[in-house]
Order: structure tokens, then C-alpha cells, then sequence
């Protein structure tokens, strides 16, 4: 039987779960205890669903280790770090910090931080590009929403090539990150609508066999991962033009005539409607 363990206190309690291959333990201190219960309550089949699409596999065995923001090793972290993954299952965690982008919830970040393994998993430990583990995990973790895609416009507009992106993710200030997640998100489904939603796995496979992760890219999209980043631009470029006329007053007052418009249309065809059934009952 598969085993989920969160450990409190030194003391070891197991909570059965009922798929296979999914062996999660939870280590956190008692501050953290409500914290490690909502991630026992993970669904392993829904984080394996998005993954194989991707791709990729769950890992069988993961330890979570929920670090109190007021313990050294949380002094000691970079205020912008919010989780790591490291090893072939090891995840750590700080809750206390889990409202920054591109995480919305701990369940987020922890299957962000799943996501991250198997990759790695995928390429057989060798090393991919930031952008691309960060826009997979991403990618997997919640998808792309129509909100990411407003705030990613004007980032967009300048056609950010992969080393400027490369340095953003380099940056320890929270809104070059915030921007870097966007772009590197929505270039990877840029990458998984044209190319297929299992192409992160496709390449990193191909990395995982020593083929370098430029080759690997091009062998799988037939592209340069700057090629790539062109044509996911392209058509927040165009979408960017238009945003000072979508957002202004003039834009406002279009769309209310517009939709006053079509009311007006709606009424006169059911007074006509309404005159044809009088027309039948007079006729009677």
C-alpha cells in the first residue's frame, strides 16, 4: 500500500492513500502541521494526468521537508525563494511565503516543485536552460490564463531574445522574476500548441541521451530556442498595438454602442415575431 507520511514532532504518522507508486512524506515542524495535512491531500492521479501529457512521469517517491519562516535556515534564504527541488525527490518548502508569482496556493508550489523533478528525471540529471524547468513547471502547475496573458503584453512587446529572459530569471528582484515566470511560461505553450503538449518530454529525453539542449530543442520543433521565442512574441507584439485603443475611453463607448446595437436589432425581431403570431391569431 502506498504510503503518505507527515512527520510531527519527530513522531512518524502514515496516512494510506489509495494509488499506486506514490510514496509522499511530509516533514514540518507543529507550526506547519495544517500546512503538511493540505498536502497530503494532493491528488497523485491528477499530478500523473498532467504530467504524462507533458510528457513526463511521477515521481514514486517524493519527501517534502516545510521550513517555519522564523527558523534559521528561512533567515539564511533568499527573501524571493519560495521552494526548491533538488535530488531525485527531495522538495523543500516555505509556506509562509507562497502569495508571490507564479504560486497562488501550496498545493501550487508543491506541484511546481514535482514538476521540476521530473523533469530532471526526464533528462536523466543533466542540466536544462532556466527558462525552459521554470515554463514547464509553470506550464504544468496551473496552465496559461487570460489574466497572464494581459500583464505579458508590453513584456512581450520588446521581442525578449532567450539570454534576456536568461537574465531576468538572474535577478533578485521580484518583478524581473515575476516577468521572467511569464515569458518562460507562455513560450513553453507556445512550444506545446505547435509542437505537442508532450515536447518538454520529447527534449528532454533527447538530452538525457547527451544530445545538448540547443540540438535537442531543434531536433524536436525544428527550431533555435530564439526562433521559437520570435513566434511566441509575435502575437503578443500584434496584440500589443491595440492595447492603448482596446483601453480607451473611445474603445469603451464603441463597445456600448455596439451592444446597444444589438438590443435595438433583438427588440425589432420580436415585435416581429409578436405581429406575425397576432397577424395568425386575426386570421383565425
Amino acid at each position: 500500500m502506498p504510503i503518505v507520511r507527515v512527520a510531527l514532532l519527530g513522531a512518524l504518522v502514515a496516512f494510506p492513500v489509495s494509488v499506486g507508486g506514490w510514496d509522499l512524506t511530509v516533514d514540518a515542524p507543529p507550526s506547519l502541521a495544517g500546512a503538511a495535512s493540505r498536502l497530503e491531500g494532493v491528488d497523485p492521479e491528477a499530478l500523473d494526468a498532467v504530467l504524462r501529457r507533458a510528457g513526463l512521469t511521477l515521481p514514486t517517491v517524493v519527501r517534502v521537508t516545510l521550513i517555519a519562516e522564523e527558523s534559521p535556515v528561512a533567515r539564511a534564504t533568499p527573501a524571493w525563494i519560495v521552494a526548491r527541488a533538488f535530488g531525485s525527490g527531495n522538495v523543500l518548502i516555505l509556506p509562509g511565503r507562497v502569495a508571490s508569482y507564479p504560486y497562488d496556493s501550496l498545493e501550487s508550489v508543491f506541484r511546481h516543485e514535482v514538476a521540476h523533478l521530473a523533469l530532471s528525471a526526464r533528462a536523466g540529471g543533466r542540466p536544462l536552460p532556466r527558462w525552459f524547468h521554470e515554463g514547464v513547471a509553470v506550464s504544468i502547475e496551473t496552465g496559461w490564463g487570460v489574466a497572464d496573458s494581459v500583464r505579458l503584453l508590453l513584456a512581450a512587446a520588446a521581442g525578449p531574445a532567450i539570454a534576456d529572459l536568461t537574465r531576468l530569471f538572474q535577478s533578485e528582484e521580484r518583478p524581473h522574476t515575476a516577468e521572467a515566470y511569464r515569458l518562460a511560461t507562455a513560450l513553453v505553450e507556445d512550444l506545446r500548441r505547435r509542437h505537442g503538449a508532450a515536447v518538454p518530454g520529447a527534449i528532454a529525453a533527447r538530452v538525457a541521451g547527451g544530445v545538448p539542449f540547443a540540438r535537442a530543442f531543434a531536433l524536436e520543433t525544428g527550431e533555435t530556442p530564439d526562433q521559437a521565442s520570435a513566434e511566441a512574441w509575435a502575437t503578443y507584439r500584434t496584440l500589443a498595438t491595440w492595447l492603448p485603443f482596446l483601453t480607451s475611453g473611445t474603445a469603451v463607448w464603441a463597445l456600448i454602442l455596439a451592444l446597444a446595437f444589438v438590443a435595438y436589432v433583438f427588440r425589432l425581431r420580436q415585435r416581429a415575431r409578436r405581429r406575425d403570431q397576432w397577424d395568425g391569431e386575426d386570421g383565425r
